[in-house]
C-alpha cells in the first residue's frame, strides 16, 4: 500500500518498497546523509590495563526505556486484495482468436484479483487492547494482524479512522490486560531535545532507534492541519504508526513519514504531535470518526508585498481567497480580501493557524472573529458549521488526481493576464500521479471541469465531488493564451 503526502514543487511524494505502509516524501536537491549528533559524553576506559570498550558517560539510558515502552509496541500487518492489470493476450496477431480478444477484452487477459500485504507499527494505549496507529497502515485492508512483543498474533478491527489527520484506532482481543504507553505533552518537547522510536522497519521487528528533535509545527503540504515534529532518529519504510518517545518514557508522537531520495533513511523523519491526537481519540473511539468545524472561506498565506497592498502593520493573519456561497463564513459576513487575525479570542498568527482552530470547535457552537478590512479592526459573530467530507479546511488540498490547487487571487489574475480573477490555478502537481502523467504543470488555470464552468474554489470542490465514481475527469485549462481539454484517469 502507498500512502502520499505533499511538498511544494521540490517535494515529490513515493512510496519505495512495496508493500510498506510508510508514505516516504522524496525530493530534490539534498545531497548526502545529515549526521546524527549523540552528545558530548566523555570517554573513559573501563579499566586501565582491560581491553573492553569503551564507555560513554552521560547519555541517555535508553536500554531501560526500551525496556519500559517496547511491550506496548506492536506489529501491523494488513491483507488487501486489489484489481491487478491484465495479462496481455496469449494468441499472436495473425491468429483467429486474436481478433476476439482485441474485440472483447482489448488485447489483453483480464486476471482476478491480486493479494497484497502492508507492514507496519503501532503502540497501545488501554489494557484491553486499544492500539494507535497511522491511518494510511489500515486504509482499505480486509484483514489486519497484530503481534505483540511476545509474539503472540490477534486479528484486528479498526474502531475509527481520520485521513485528514493520518491516524487510525485499531483493537484487539487478547483476554488479558495488555501493557500500555503514556500519552506525553508534546508542547513541551524542545528542539534539541533526546526522542526514541521503536517499530517496524523493512519488517524487522521492534527496532530501536534514537535521535533528537530536530524541529517543531513543520508543515510538509500533508494537508491542512499540518504540525509535525521533526527527528533525525532513524525512521524508515515500516515505522508507520509507531511512538515517539521522550526521555521520561512518554509518547510525544507518532511517526509518520521520511524525506528521502532512496527510500531510506537520511535524518529527516515527521511525526505527528500526540497534543494533535489526544482531542481526537474520543470521537474516534465512540463516533469511529472525526466531526470538525467549517467556517467554508479559503485563506492564504500574508506575504510582505500583500501585507504592504493592504495598508497592513503586520505580516499576520489568514487572507480570504474565496468564500463559500450558503457556507458560515458568507453568513456571518466575511468578505474576499479580509484578513482574519484573530478566531475564538486565539490570534492567529498564519493561514495555517485557522484550518485547526476551527476544526477544534464543535458545528453549531457560536464564536467570534476579528477581521481586518479597509485597514480597521471588525468583529464578527459565526456560528460553525460541520466539515463534510468532500470540503477542505482551506487552499492547497490534494484529491486523488495528484494537484495541489488555489483560488485565483487579483495579483494571481494580473501574473496570468486574466481580465478578473476567476478559476482555480495548479500550485502542484505530484509527480507520477493522473495530472502528472496527462501533462498538468503549477500555473495552469482550470476553468471547467467535465464542461461546467469553473470560477471558483466552490465549483472545483463541486464538480470534484460531483464525478468522484467516474473513471475520469475532463479538464479544461487554460496555459499562457491557449486551452486545452485535457482526459485524467482516477
Amino acid at each position: 500500500m502507498i500512502s502520499d503526502l505533499t511538498r511544494k514543487k521540490s517535494v515529490a511524494i513515493s512510496s519505495l518498497v512495496v508493500g510498506s505502509m510508510l508514505c516516504v516524501l522524496a525530493g530534490v536537491g539534498i545531497s548526502g546523509a545529515i549526521d546524527h549528533y549523540y552528545g558530548t559524553g566523555k570517554i573513559v576506559p573501563v579499566a586501565s590495563n582491560a581491553a573492553a570498550p569503551a564507555v560513554v558517560q552521560g547519555l541517555p539510558d535508553f536500554a531501560s526505556l526500551a525496556k519500559k515502552v517496547g511491550p506496548s509496541v506492536v506489529n501491523v500487518s494488513t491483507t488487501q486484495m486489489r484489481k491487478a492489470a491484465a495479462d496481455p493476450s496469449p494468441f499472436d496477431n495473425d491468429d483467429p482468436m486474436s481478433e476476439f480478444w482485441q474485440r472483447f477484452f482489448g488485447g489483453r487477459m483480464p486476471r482476478g484479483p491480486q493479494r497484497q500485504t502492508g507492514l507496519g507499527s503501532g503502540f497501545i494505549i488501554d489494557s484491553n487492547g486499544t492500539i494507535l496507529t497511522n491511518y494510511h497502515v489500515v486504509d482499505g485492508a480486509q484483514k489486519i494482524a497484530v503481534t505483540l512483543s511476545d509474539g503472540k498474533n490477534y486479528d484486528a478491527k479498526v474502531v475509527g479512522k481520520d485521513q485528514k489527520t493520518d491516524i487510525a484506532v485499531i483493537k484487539i482481543d487478547a483476554g488479558q490486560d495488555l501493557p500500555v504507553v503514556t500519552l506525553g505533552d508534546s508542547d513541551r518537547l524542545e528542539v534539541g531535545e533526546w526522542v526514541m522510536a521503536i517499530g517496524n522497519p523493512f519488517g524487522l521487528d521492534h527496532t530501536v532507534t534514537s535521535g533528537i528533535v530536530s524541529a517543531k509545527g513543520r508543515q510538509i503540504g500533508a494537508g491542512p492541519y499540518d504540525n509535525f515534529i521533526q527527528t533525525d532518529a532513524s525512521i524508515n519504510p515500516g515505522n508507520s504508526g509507531g511512538p515517539l518517545i521522550n526521555l521520561r518514557g512518554e509518547v510525544v508522537g507518532i511517526t509518520t513519514a521520511i524525506f528521502s531520495q532512496s527510500g531510506g533513511n537520511i535524518g529527516i523523519g515527521f511525526a505527528i504531535p500526540t497534543n494533535s491526537i489526544k482531542e481526537l481519540l474520543p470521537q474516534l473511539q465512540d463516533k469511529g470518526k472525526v466531526v470538525r468545524g467549517y467556517l467554508g472561506t479559503t485563506v492564504q498565506k500574508i506575504t510582505p508585498e500583500i501585507a504592504d497592498s493592504l495598508g497592513l502593520k503586520q505580516q499576520r493573519g489568514a487572507l480570504v481567497a474565496d468564500v463559500m456561497k450558503g457556507s458560515p463564513a458568507e453568513r456571518a459576513g466575511i468578505k474576499t480580501g479580509d484578513v482574519i487575525v484573530e478566531f475564538n479570542s486565539k490570534e492567529i498568527k498564519d493561514s495555517g493557524d485557522l484550518p485547526a482552530l476551527v476544526a477544534r470547535i464543535a458545528p453549531g457552537t457560536s464564536v467570534s472573529l476579528k477581521v481586518v478590512r479597509d485597514g480597521k479592526e471588525v468583529s464578527l459573530p459565526i456560528a460553525v458549521g460541520e466539515m463534510k467530507e468532500n470540503e477542505v479546511a482551506a487552499a492547497g488540498q490534494e484529491g486523488d488526481l495528484g494537484l495541489t490547487v488555489q483560488p485565483v487571487t487579483p495579483e494571481i489574475a494580473q501574473s496570468l493576464g486574466l481580465d478578473r480573477p476567476e478559476g482555480v490555478v495548479i500550485t502542484d502537481v505530484k509527480p507520477g500521479s493522473s495530472g502528472d502523467e496527462a501533462g498538468l504543470r503549477s500555473g495552469d488555470l482550470i476553468t471547467q471541469i467535465n464542461r461546467r464552468p469553473v470560477k471558483n474554489l466552490a465549483d472545483y470542490n463541486r464538480e470534484m465531488a460531483r464525478g468522484e465514481k467516474s473513471a475520469s475527469v475532463l479538464l479544461l485549462v487554460r496555459r499562457g493564451q491557449s486551452s486545452v481539454f485535457l482526459a485524467l484517469k482516477r
